[in-house]
């Protein structure tokens, strides 16, 4: 159990991830390099999301979650319930807080008169 822990929380933070690259617009009409200077001002504001608070926040209410289900369960004890649930809580509050950049990005392209796809 010591060494799964950390080899799922490494796989499952590379598995998350969602970039910004993956935002699909329609070009026709697109002055491409206007475009990714709206997009590199769109990214710096989606900056301002706190990725690693939802991170935190993730992993403490996993913990806790994770440790109570442990303490009832016949199958885990509360430290392996809480670790478990700690590694889950984090990837979920990253997840989220990368959904919430990608959104920032995608609303800011719109409002500078894009159409974005995706």
């Amino acid at each position: 159990m010591k060494f799964q822990i950390p080899i799922l929380l490494l796989i499952s933070i590379l598995t998350s991830c969602t970039t910004t690259g993956e935002i699909i617009i329609d070009e026709k009409g697109v002055d491409m390099a206007h475009y990714q200077e709206n997009l590199t001002e769109c990214e710096s504001y989606a900056q301002q999301v706190k990725v690693g608070e939802k991170t935190a926040k993730g992993t403490a209410s996993g913990a806790v979650v994770g440790g109570a289900v442990g303490a009832v369960s016949h199958h885990r004890d509360t430290a392996e319930g809480a670790a478990i649930g700690a590694i889950t809580g984090g990837v979920a509050g990253l997840s989220e807080g990368e959904r919430d950049q990608v959104r920032v990005v995608k609303n800011c392209l719109r409002g500078r008169g894009y159409h974005v796809l995706n």
